[in-house]
């Protein structure tokens, strides 16, 4: 595959058979003809729903893979992929970014993150849960509904006046009695609202449908939030938010923390410290310590002196093994296998039957020899007693500098689960968006009460890769000390930008603060762009091909299971998999610092976090950045008579039309036309 000078790509699935050549060739032009306007995602619906309609009720020996070289093709059609098909060659070519207008930039991506969200609010299992939510019932002697968690723009734009006509000396108080939000976790599947009745995380997922972008769950740690506001009936919901496990890999962030060869070897070739060197050496006899070696012993590839004096025979032998234990796993695995129940194994015995299956004996393996290497060549740099001088030395060859990587590269590997969260999710509700209550939101993010709560969900919480290599349980000690996330559009997100939280007012020192910072644009790569039906389809033919599927969606077997399904059967197709990739919409990544010494308590040299704030009385930090909100924010943002105008047309009359209520896409136009007849 190659791409032309105008970025246009060929698009050639490896179909043998001319029947199945043609086909595809006919849902191409049909693609490349449709229209570009409004009609365009259901134009692009109906082309695809007739695609594999036709390939299902055909003979074709190839319909696995016509179905999901469709499904890809149209799926790039519906993101605005240009299609063209000149003397039987496909060609396709992404969608321009409007770089120099970031309004129709926005409009474009919002356009595409919409035709996902609009498909998923069609579906019969969505819609029945938001009558659900909207239908009236009895609680406590009264009817309730998720309406009653809406509050009424007219009676708060009142408030907001009459606070702003009486405003003087005492503003604070006055904005407080109209708006006091606070914190409330969803600590689990069955926790109910005390007003209403409603499960919390019923709440929380209905609002998440009022987002732009479809809502989806998320492998991991999850831990989800509502912002109330306790002045007003029912404590209506201010905003949500929710953290989750972080990305693995983004190298803007690594690089601020110090976890990236680029920022970090300068570092160390500037401060080659004793404490340095001796840290290096302690990661890595640490490392050795936790992995399970027994049935390595047993199987003649080590000796325990081989742990102490490693030699290039005993690397080559691990990698060897590494390597032969992973086709094993490719070829015997199942992920039911990895996610049965402990039934009555001990805890021992569980992790260490974890630790001999394929998949974590090729990691132990591999892990083996990396540090073994990174052993040797400390030995010989650092020699017995590990010095500055000797680092700086060290750090100088290549070979050292090599180690140094993979001493980075595991500090991180081990702290990155358990002290950094991506925020997931993040943003206001209306009427409360019109105030900038998606700021508030970002700021309680940070906050002390977040970080407690974090600590408590998973104090007691197994590492799961760690116990498996360890063959025991390994708990780590959540301590959260790091929060990313990134725009939704690449232009930058208004609602994290120039938020800075004094930190005198949680009990820190006035001279810091609380502030999120932007880091750079990610790449625009990720599996966004396709559909679940693609999804599925791409996974079959991986499944059929001769290699079989390397992906089992096991946890340990490396990151995004889904993109690694997606390129595999990409890759099967014949298709350029980093070229489709790529879904071109670049975000900017920010991230906060909750402690003074980020760099050395993330790379282990700091043993404790240094907190910019006071742990000890959470719950009043968080009084103190709702405080510290009413002033920076709302206190201006109430003066402006367009901005009430905007809070008071979300009203509760009905029908209602309020703002936080989730609007329901059109169905398509053969279901209208149903509903007519009947009718």
């Amino acid at each position: 595959m190659t791409a032309s000078a105008a970025s246009w790509t060929e698009f050639r699935p490896s179909l043998k058979s001319r029947a199945s050549r043609d086909t595809f060739l006919t849902h191409a032009r049909s693609l490349a003809r449709a229209p570009h306007d409004d009609e365009h995602a259901q134009a692009i619906e109906e082309l695809r729903d007739l695609f594999i309609e036709h390939i299902e009720s055909s003979r074709l020996s190839e319909r696995q893979l016509l179905i999901a070289a469709g499904l890809v093709l149209a799926d790039l059609a519906m993101q605005g992929w240009r299609i063209r098909v000149r003397a039987n060659r496909v060609t396709v070519c992404a969608p321009l970014q409007v770089a120099d207008d970031p309004s129709a930039e926005k409009a474009r991506i919002r356009r595409q993150e919409l035709l996902k969200r609009d498909a998923q609010l069609r579906k019969e299992s969505v819609q029945k849960f938001l009558r659900s939510m909207e239908r009236p019932r009895l609680f406590n002697k009264r009817f309730t509904s998720v309406f009653c968690l809406m509050r009424d723009g007219r009676e708060l734009a009142k408030a907001l006046q009459r606070a702003r006509e009486s405003m003087g000396d005492d503003w604070a108080s006055d904005l407080a009695k109209v708006v006091d939000p606070y914190l409330q976790f969803v600590n689990s599947e069955d926790v109910t609202c005390a007003f209403t009745g409603l499960r919390l995380m019923d709440i929380w997922r209905y609002f998440r449908h009022t987002w732009t972008n479809q809502y989806t769950t998320i492998p991991g740690r999850t831990m989800a939030f509502l912002v109330r506001d306790r002045m007003a009936p029912f404590h209506p919901i201010v905003g949500i938010g929710a953290l989750g496990s972080p990305v693995m890999q983004i190298s803007e962030r690594d690089k601020w923390i110090g976890w990236h060869a680029e920022p970090f070897l300068p570092w160390i070739r500037a401060n080659p410290t004793d404490e340095i060197a001796r840290w290096l050496v302690t990661v890595v006899d640490r490392a050795v310590d936790e992995i399970y070696v027994d049935d390595l012993r047993e199987d003649g590839i080590l000796t325990p002196r081989d742990l102490s004096e490693p030699t290039d025979a005993l690397i080559r032998r691990l990698l060897k093994e590494a390597q032969a234990q992973r086709a094993l796993h490719y070829r015997y695995s199942r992920s039911r296998d990895h996610k049965a129940p402990r039934t009555a194994l001990r805890d021992r015995d569980f992790w260490i039957a974890r630790a001999r299956t394929h998949l974590f004996r090729s990691k132990r393996a591999l892990g083996l020899a990396t540090l073994l290497r990174v052993r040797t060549t400390l030995g010989k740099g650092l020699g017995r007693k590990a010095t500055g001088a000797k680092l700086a030395a060290l750090a100088a060859t290549g070979e050292g500098r090599d180690a140094i990587r993979k001493i980075v590269k595991k500090t991180k590997a081990d702290r990155i689960g358990i002290a950094v969260a991506d925020i997931t999710v993040c943003g206001a509700i209306q009427p409360y968006n019109a105030i900038l209550g998606g700021k508030l939101v970002a700021m309680l993010a940070a906050s002390p009460e977040v970080v407690a709560e974090y600590r408590r969900r998973y104090a007691s919480a197994e590492s799961e890769i760690a116990s498996g290599m360890a063959g025991h349980t390994i708990v780590r000690t959540p301590t959260l000390v790091v929060l990313g996330t990134t725009s939704l559009y690449g232009s930058g997100s208004s609602q994290y930008n120039r938020i800075k939280i004094p930190c005198d007012r949680l009990g820190g020192s006035a001279e810091q603060a609380i502030r999120y910072e932007e880091l750079g644009q990610s790449e625009a790569y990720g599996t966004s762009q396709f559909s679940e039906e693609t999804v599925d389809a791409l996974v079959a033919v991986a499944q059929q091909s001769a290699g079989g599927q390397r992906v089992n969606s096991i946890f340990g077997e490396g990151v995004s299971p889904k993109l690694r399904k997606i390129r595999q059967g990409l890759d099967v197709l014949g298709l350029p998999s980093d070229r489709f990739l790529r879904h071109h919409r670049q975000r900017v990544v920010y991230a906060v610092s909750l402690i003074r010494n980020l760099r050395d308590y993330l790379l282990g040299i700091d043993a404790e976090p240094e907190y910019l704030f006071s742990m000890d009385d959470s719950p009043t930090a968080s009084a103190g950045i709702v405080a510290w909100w009413r002033e920076r924010w709302l206190r201006n943002r109430v003066r402006s008579d367009e901005v009430l105008a905007e809070v008071a047309k979300h009203t509760l009359i009905r029908p209602i039309s309020h703002g936080a209520r989730v609007v329901r896409p059109s169905p398509p136009l053969e279901q209208q036309e149903l509903v007519f007849a009947e009718l």
